[in-house]
């Protein structure tokens, strides 16, 4: 298993940088800053980067669309902006916001667009028709962040209310509810399958909620400071967080631990997101850089995971890790801390697969019991009834049942 690695770093914003985003092909990176400009870096060292220039404020958030022909973009202008990320940078704006846009997100067949303001709101645009469709409220704060379901019949969004909220687009109405009582959601992203919504928290936790159960599934306790942003790996294995103490962290969540803590921002880390595929991921700073770093653990996890599907149900509970312990040994900028699991996940003990396994077995056997146990109590019962309706005279013979 090899450690993540810093491949590149962008400098060319003027303002701290907010946001950023893969274009799904690989070949070119967004980012959104406070000096009001969206920025396209080529990967390509001879291809030079776009400067899309348009809001009249700080960019809040950006995001390629799943083709990757188009960025979003949404600002303290109020507006949101959808770009061709060319030389030309030609841009549609949409005016539905009242307030600071502070999250853009594609749904993943990219037919929709869903953002979130500081007027309280979440909204949905048609991307292909370029209009708005319809407008969720309910949060009592800023809504910070907005996440579409894999399959688009939902919307998660977290607010400065302390709430997570899950919204039905079908009948545009909130499903369930998530309370933080420590702190507001910065962050709000649904897990690969479907089942899961994690939120990064101004306390500096990172929480996850099975939304079948309404049950709080993790609980990690890992940052020093508020955590800004989140982004799960395509897997769904692991989940990046980006904080204002400086660092990222990879958790891993079959595991439930910290896996790495990566130093490579001056200052705050304000945005982090993994590539489509999970190859890559990219941070931003409050030191206006933007860095690429190749993920390069993920080849463990298709070594690992060859033949076991993977169910979010079965993620362990997280350990409280205390965040001082892990930045104890920091290395220089831009090296990669692995995290040494917790005591009960020792090499020396049985792979989680196995465990696994068992534990459903021996859950599955526990029904068993409970149901036979019904079964006979249910037959004792038709008997001791047939009886006294029915008694049979001393010295008879019951017939036999055919």
């Amino acid at each position: 298993m090899e450690d993540p690695l810093l491949e590149c770093h962008y400098a060319g914003h003027k303002g701290q940088v907010t946001s950023v985003s893969f274009n799904p092909n690989l070949t070119q990176v967004a980012s959104g800053g406070l000096d009001g400009a969206v920025m396209v870096w080529n990967r390509k060292q001879s291809m030079r980067a776009f400067r899309l220039v348009g809001h009249k404020d700080g960019v809040q958030s950006v995001q390629f669309s799943p083709s990757g022909r188009l960025v979003a973009s949404g600002s303290r202008d109020c507006t949101v902006r959808l770009w061709v990320p060319s030389v030309k940078g030609e841009s549609t704006v949409f005016k539905a916001h009242t307030g600071t846009v502070r999250c853009v997100r594609f749904s993943q067949d990219g037919s929709f667009l869903a953002t979130s303001s500081d007027d309280k709101s979440i909204k949905i645009f048609s991307t292909y028709r370029q209009k708005f469709r319809l407008s969720l409220k309910g949060h009592t704060n800023w809504v910070r962040s907005v996440s579409p379901s894999p399959d688009g019949r939902l919307v998660a969004s977290g607010s400065d209310d302390k709430t997570v909220k899950i919204w039905d687009l079908a009948s545009k109405t909130c499903a369930q509810t998530f309370f933080e009582p420590d702190g507001m959601i910065t962050s709000v992203a649904f897990h690969p399958d479907g089942t899961c919504v994690a939120a990064g928290c101004s306390d500096s936790t990172v929480k996850i909620w099975d939304i079948r159960t309404n049950k709080l599934l993790q609980h990690y306790q890992v940052h020093d400071d508020a955590v800004n942003d989140i982004s799960f790996h395509a897997s769904g294995d692991f989940l990046l967080t980006a904080s204002t103490d400086s660092t990222l962290k990879i958790l891993d969540l079959r595991e439930g631990h910290l896996f790495y803590t990566l130093h490579g921002h001056q200052d705050a880390a304000t945005a982090a997101a993994f590539s489509p595929d999970g190859s890559m991921f990219a941070s931003g700073g409050a030191d206006n850089k933007v860095l690429v770093w190749q993920t390069r653990f993920d080849k463990y996890l298709s070594e690992l995971l060859l033949d076991e599907p993977h169910d979010p149900a079965s993620l362990r509970p997280a350990p409280m890790a205390n965040p001082r312990e892990d930045t104890r040994h920091a290395p220089s900028r831009g090296a990669a801390t692995p995290q040494p699991p917790t005591a009960a996940l020792q090499p020396t003990d049985l792979p989680y697969s196995l465990t696994s396994t068992l534990e459903h077995i021996v859950s599955q056997l526990d029904v068993l019991t409970q149901t036979v146990s019904i079964l006979e109590e249910r037959l004792t019962y038709v008997e001791e009834s047939m009886t006294a309706r029915d008694p049979v005279p001393a010295g008879t013979k019951r017939p036999m049942r055919p």
